[in-house]
């Protein structure tokens, strides 16, 4: 049973909700849970230019769900907590009950 919760952690919530409510950053997501990756592989990978990827990438950190690793010139991300998997996996199995 859900209790209701305070302004606080409605505001965090909501937060959470809109970092996953952007179509290109689930994209980006979607291949940062495959594993660790440059924003030039993840530009190419989804057709988007780099710049947008980093700015997408830069909202995505902001929030805690990507940290980064710098190996010379190139800036590596990866998914910086465990719980954007379980909530990506389960809007998956969400839309996949609606398609039934």
């Amino acid at each position: 049973m859900t209790v209701p919760i305070d302004v606080e952690t409605a505001t965090l919530l909501a937060a959470t909700f809109k970092g996953l409510g952007d179509s290109t950053r689930l994209r980006l997501l979607s291949i940062l849970l495959k594993g660790e990756t440059c924003v030039s592989d993840l530009a190419e990978k989804t057709s988007i230019s780099q710049s947008a990827v980093s700015h997408q990438l830069r909202i995505l950190r902001n929030l805690g769900f990507v940290s980064t690793r710098r190996d010379g010139k190139n800036i590596f991300y990866a998914i910086d907590d465990n719980h954007i998997e379980g909530l990506y996996t389960l809007a998956i199995e969400h839309i996949d009950h609606l398609d039934k």
